[in-house]
């Protein structure tokens, strides 16, 4: 039997696309990287959502993994009552937290405002988010991880980016062509090629 399809949603990492099809009224739901770094362009497309009655899903709530501060990216998410995150899962513990925050939502204090604030200052604007659409790489360079490498150090337990595997890695970025395939797919405009060699020499 063929069922007839009743609902279409969109995912997009690119902005300008991703306001066209909310603005086409062809979709009922945009699923977008979405988190406490996020800047005005994306706030816009959280609110023309809401605006043309399309459903906001938060993609990347945790910056991919650069987040390490659940309840302050719960309590931001309180802002908008058009949008649902999805959480990155990786044990039954953090699964735990995160019902718990269906329960009991943290408030959007000014206690948690300030660190985001703090956090925004530190982190927003020229970070790899991890997508992976700049890969595969010439080399073999796993880009999506050796170009923020030097925020995974400092920002998740140290010692598994230290293994040989990850100093091997790292040390692929000694052979980069510099063919700007990578900057030429990355949704967000990031200079690629140079974050790579700013993380190689900090690491």
């Amino acid at each position: 039997l063929f069922r007839s399809i009743r609902h279409i949603g969109l995912t997009a990492h690119k902005i300008k696309i991703a306001m066209e099809a909310v603005e086409s009224g062809l979709y009922e739901t945009m699923q977008f990287p979405f988190s406490y770094l996020a800047g005005d362009k994306e706030k816009s497309l959280v609110a023309a959502c809401k605006e043309h009655n399309v459903g906001f899903v938060c993609m990347k709530g945790l910056a991919g993994g650069l987040i390490n501060n659940s309840s302050a990216a719960m309590a931001f998410m309180t802002q908008f009552d058009n949008a649902l995150p999805i959480w990155g899962i990786q044990t039954e513990a953090e699964l735990d937290k995160w019902l718990a925050f269906m329960d009991e939502t943290p408030e959007y204090s000014d206690e948690l405002k300030a660190f985001v604030e703090k956090e925004q200052a530190e982190l927003a604007g020229n970070f790899c988010r991890g997508c992976g659409y700049c890969e595969p790489c010439p080399v073999g360079i796993t880009i999506h991880q050796c170009a923020r490498m030097s925020l995974m150090l400092r920002r998740s337990p140290s010692a598994g980016w230290l293994s040989e595997h990850w100093q091997n890695e790292m040390k692929k970025i000694e052979n980069c062509l510099h063919c700007n395939k990578c900057m030429s797919h990355c949704p967000y405009e990031l200079n690629t090629p140079k974050l790579l060699e700013d993380n190689y020499a900090d690491y």
